[in-house]
């Protein structure tokens, strides 16, 4: 089988040589198409694969009509909005993503953004500690589960709500459960979030959510950009002074906010919740393995879509 590495922002070269080394163990030939200008390259490259890897590169309608082998595509990461799943089953096409593999990376930055905030963003003046503070984790998956752990080892005290998870499992991961959101934003120093980009939790975090946290909080992001409400967050910063977002998906409106808000906001240039070393290699890894168990016995664990 072709299998296509289409990555516009590509690989480690170590990560690129294991995928290689996977694929071509389980007897399929790996193509490589990285730094492409745009989606025609894509589909052209894509018009006799059978199999596709991607990171954040878009798989939309257009790129799986100009594909009629391709059978399985696989996002390297968690986050899975760049695939058009609707698509993907309308084209009995596969569309997996890989959990877990970066989850790492994205809690110790998760971490390291409340220190850097506790700090002021490290200019000499008084900041504060984390031990003895409450986080809050708004979805407790394989990310929320490593932030908690390490919060906890800080001294943090650590709740979680997920409405998709028992009592029991909350509790089972080290975490104290509560039972609304409301509960959540008003009982944490930090809120932490790890949902996705759903339509039912696009635009779901601004005002009336955040307005509820208690004095000196701190709304960190480093899940999607589309989930954050963002006018409504800037105003909601505006009349509440004590208030701080930092995040690693930088704001439609930042320069705005810098301006109302000075250190009270933050956000990186680009996202880095995956980008560590480790995690580059760990996801693609696991992209090449998950085609080649499909190819080889049906395997679909990991499957995103229905059809």
């Amino acid at each position: 089988m072709k299998v296509l590495l289409a990555t516009q922002k590509p690989f480690a070269p170590q990560a690129v040589k294991g995928i290689e080394e996977i694929l071509t163990k389980a007897g399929h030939t790996l193509v490589k198409l990285e730094k492409y200008p745009g989606e025609e390259e894509l589909k052209a490259a894509a018009a006799d694969a059978d199999a596709m890897i991607v990171r954040s590169d878009k798989v939309t309608a257009a790129v799986l009509d100009a594909a009629p082998s391709l059978k399985i595509v696989v996002r390297a990461g968690a986050g899975y909005d760049n695939i058009d799943l609707e698509a993907a089953s309308a084209h009995k096409v596969v569309a997996m993503n890989t959990p877990g593999q970066n989850a790492n990376a994205v809690a110790e930055l998760a971490i390291g953004l409340m220190i850097f905030m506790a700090r002021t963003q490290f200019t000499p003046v008084s900041g504060s500690e984390l031990e003895g503070k409450t986080l809050g984790l708004q979805a407790f998956g394989h990310v929320g589960r490593l932030v908690g752990g390490k919060a906890k080892a800080l001294g943090m005290k650590v709740l979680a709500f997920d409405p998709f998870l028992k009592d029991e499992q909350i509790q089972e991961g080290g975490a104290t459960p509560v039972h609304s959101l409301e509960q959540l934003y008003s009982s944490s120093d930090y809120l932490s979030l790890h949902i996705p980009a759903l339509p039912s939790t696009i635009g779901s975090i601004g005002r009336s959510l955040v307005e509820k946290m208690p004095k000196g909080a701190t709304l960190v992001n480093t899940a999607r950009k589309e989930v954050i409400d963002e006018p409504g967050l800037l105003e909601i910063l505006k009349e509440r002074e004590d208030l701080k977002y930092v995040t690693d998906v930088m704001p439609d409106n930042y320069a705005e906010m810098q301006e109302a808000c000075g250190t009270r906001v933050f956000a990186t240039p680009k996202k880095m919740g995956a980008q560590t070393a480790e995690a580059n290699v760990n996801a693609g890894l696991a992209a090449a393995r998950q085609i080649a168990a499909f190819f080889e016995s049906g395997d679909c664990r990991f499957q995103l879509n229905k059809f």
